[in-house]
């Protein structure tokens, strides 16, 4: 009996001594493994277009793996980013709307605005185009609509860049916006991105305004057709603009690496893949690629 007891206490004894070993040996080792290093990350808000046209996801992880660094990429709509760039939440944006871009950098709160791109703006509706707007000027075309205020119209309504764009065709019109959007049942805010905007166009048989790249690349799941393509309001130009470092001195901005993002999306090789992205997919092309220049209407 003694024998087996004695037997039974030198097992214990050796189990208790594993397992004595086992937590000191990993507690040593996890002592001697450096920590890894933290991953360098550029926080970038860019409009929902240049989202809905999948450009962002192509260029993130060429970006990426250039300047070994993560991307978070906020896709809003343009006052939202702005609000993001004012607060510190991000370090550069990417956006659509020149004179709020302008406001922007003359406060301080961006560096400097760069256009790396550009297309045009559509209006868009049904085949049957019951409000007749085909082939007028976009002014017209707008204001045909409100004064007939039957045919639906679908409006961004979220302060994007194309929603700004709107309310400038409708003061060019001689409108007032405000007035308009609560005119009747016809003007509908959608209060989402470009894709989502377009897809409850397409449901109501509506006029909306969208950028042609993002109704290039959802055309196929559309029954809506271009019906106003001409007029130089409907110029859309892409900018980068990275935020101060002094102005929102707490919020710890990656200038560095916003400055690279400048270079590489005005960089003669990435230039040349935004000009061609979309076209063997599409058939045309999205983006014209501008470096730095300001296109002309």
């Amino acid at each position: 009996m003694l024998k087996r007891i004695s037997r039974y206490l030198l097992v214990a004894l050796a189990i208790l001594g594993i397992v004595t070993c086992f937590i000191g040996c990993k507690g040593q080792a996890i002592a001697d493994v450096a920590p890894l290093p933290a991953t360098e990350r550029l926080r970038v808000a860019t409009t929902t277009s240049l989202y809905d046209t999948g450009l962002w996801g192509y260029l993130e992880p060429m970006f990426e793996k250039k300047y070994s660094v993560e991307l978070d990429v906020l896709y809003t709509g343009s006052g939202i980013a702005f609000e993001y760039g004012k607060r510190g939440d991000v370090d550069v944006i990417t956006i659509h709307a020149k004179a709020q871009e302008l406001q922007f950098v003359a406060d301080g709160y961006g560096t400097e605005r760069i256009p790396f791109a550009y297309n045009y703006f559509l209006i868009v509706g049904p085949e049957s185009d019951p409000a007749g707007i085909k082939g007028m000027t976009p002014e017209g075309a707008f204001k045909k609509l409100a004064e007939m205020a039957s045919a639906p119209f679908i409006s961004r309504g979220d302060g994007s860049g194309t929603h700004i764009k709107e309310q400038g065709i409708w003061k060019a019109a001689g409108y007032d916006y405000e007035v308009v959007s609560k005119s009747g049942a016809w003007y509908v805010e959608k209060g989402g991105g470009m894709g989502a905007t377009l897809q409850m166009a397409n449901e109501k048989q509506a006029y909306t305004l969208t950028d042609m790249g993002t109704f290039t690349a959802y055309k196929s799941k559309l029954n809506l057709v271009p019906l106003v393509d001409k007029g130089s309001i409907l110029l859309n130009v892409y900018s980068v603009i990275p935020v101060n470092p002094d102005k929102v001195p707490s919020a710890k901005i990656n200038s560095k690496m916003a400055a690279n993002m400048v270079d590489f999306l005005i960089s003669p090789e990435i230039q040349e893949l935004i000009g061609k992205y979309g076209v063997k997919e599409y058939g045309l092309q999205l983006f014209t690629p501008c470096a730095g220049a300001e296109p002309q209407s």
